[in-house]
């Protein structure tokens, strides 16, 4: 999100009620395999929780029947062709809570799609089509994109994942498909290390066990979908880690009453720690010293700030500053070093600069990953040229082996190693996941080629 988006939609929310709500709001999406129902499941959500209008519904509405997937597909293409293609945002609320939902793509090569939404998600619900699996089977086999789909919620470490096993209104015996699609999902999340919050059987058709439960259905007594969703936490912020600040946008010498003293304001998103007047800093890749002088927060507010809200920064004095840029925490120095102790050595930057990476890597360009090649590397809002040193191995999707390989094709996932032309202040994205990410661009075509996850 720019800047100017930023700042306009923080000031919609007018006091400190509002980002509590903003905060307690769940941002999920659905993902899975093509048709396997995510479109009508958010339409049915929206239309049962009655979040969408008489005659938005009516525009809809065909022969008599709603078509609930057209309330998400908006693109002339996807209602042609029945599918979705890009990443669609819709808002809802219960008495219990406010929803954000993203609908994923289920096509291979939209894969990148879904990854963006998943970045950003507190949550995923992964349908499960019935009519596509051999049911009767106790060992059926899962469909690749539902594993593919599974296995990237998990690296991009989304923190609670659903199964929501979709169609058992079609199916002859919906409480043995749903035993065995269970078990068979049960056994993938185990052997794959995901953590799976609940495994529900819903029709996104009829509605059944989406909003309301259908108690006994299919074998199953528990909450609906909706239920669920409404008791999953939300994303916690990384206040605990140091500063990092990645700066997005410059202002300068404001003319605003904020009292920032004709200084230039450094605007963007707190990716960890918190923001507050007083903090010593230092500027990367440069490493300038600072002091925080004020901090202001969405709607220019002078006040503290926290990892995942956006901020804007004026510091004691002027240093150069730009777009890409990083202002982080300065490191401590040695308690017992004298002023004049020239051999004391100096204290290690909070989030130390580097050249070298070692990371998994979802590829998604048609034009395989091979060692030697370069490509433009985005880190927070700073562009660096990366070579792939070497190809460490590759995952097997279907029987999550890892693998030596050579090169990884179209929706890969592999470990590889990464030279980048310029330092940056990486860290491993288990421990910090704006400082752990990255985007490789292919610098001929300018296509999204990779995301990058720094081990």
């Amino acid at each position: 999100m720019e800047t100017t988006e930023l700042i306009a939609a923080g000031a919609r929310e007018t006091g400190a009620g509002a980002q509590k709500d903003h905060e307690s709001a769940l941002r999920f999406i659905t993902c899975g395999s093509v048709d396997d129902g995510k479109s009508t499941l958010i339409g049915r959500l929206l239309v049962d929780s009655r979040a969408v209008l008489q005659d938005h519904l009516a525009g809809i509405t065909r022969s008599g029947e709603a078509d609930l997937a057209l309330l998400t597909d908006g693109l002339t293409a996807e209602r042609e062709q029945g599918i979705t293609i890009d990443v669609a945002y819709r808002y809802f609320s219960t008495e219990a809570r406010k929803f954000i939902i993203g609908d994923a793509p289920g096509h291979e090569q939209y894969t990148r799609n879904m990854v963006t939404a998943a970045s950003q998600a507190d949550a995923a619900v992964v349908l499960v089509d019935a009519t596509k699996l051999d049911w009767a089977d106790p060992a059926l086999a899962l469909l690749p994109q539902t594993r593919r789909h599974s296995l990237l919620l998990r690296l991009l470490r989304v923190p609670s994942i659903v199964f929501a096993v979709n169609k058992l209104d079609a199916v002859q015996d919906p409480a043995l498909a749903f035993a065995h699609i269970r078990s068979q999902l049960a056994a993938f999340a185990q052997a794959a290390g995901i953590t799976v919050e609940a495994t529900v059987p819903v029709s996104a058709l009829k509605g059944w066990n989406v909003v309301d439960p259908e108690a006994g259905w299919a074998g199953y007594d528990g909450p609906s979908l909706l239920q669920l969703l409404e008791r999953l936490p939300a994303m916690p912020r990384e206040t605990g880690l140091p500063l990092a600040f990645p700066v997005q946008w410059v202002e300068k010498f404001s003319s605003s009453a904020d009292t920032s003293q004709g200084r230039r304001i450094f605007w963007g998103r707190v990716a960890a720690g918190e923001l507050a007047p007083g903090t010593p800093v230092q500027v990367l890749p440069g490493g300038q010293p600072a002091v925080v002088a004020q901090v202001l927060d969405h709607a220019r507010r002078p006040r503290n700030v926290a990892a995942g809200h956006g901020a804007g920064i004026v510091l004691d004095r002027e240093v150069d500053v730009s777009r890409g840029d990083w202002i982080v925490a300065a490191p401590a120095p040695a308690a017992d070093a004298a002023e004049d102790d020239f051999d004391t050595p100096a204290a290690q930057p909070a989030w130390p600069l580097v050249r070298e990476l070692s990371a998994t890597v979802a590829w998604m360009d048609d034009e395989p990953l091979v060692a030697g090649r370069v490509y433009w590397a985005l880190h927070g809002h700073r562009w660096v040229k990366a070579k792939v040193r070497r190809i460490v191995e590759r995952l097997d999707i279907h029987t999550l082996a890892r693998q030596e390989a050579t090169q990884l094709e179209a929706n890969a996932i592999g470990h590889v190693e990464l030279v980048l032309q310029e330092p940056i202040p990486a860290a491993p994205f288990a421990q910090a996941r704006v400082l752990g990410s990255l985007i490789l661009v292919d610098t001929a075509s300018h296509r999204t080629s990779g995301a990058v996850l720094v081990r």
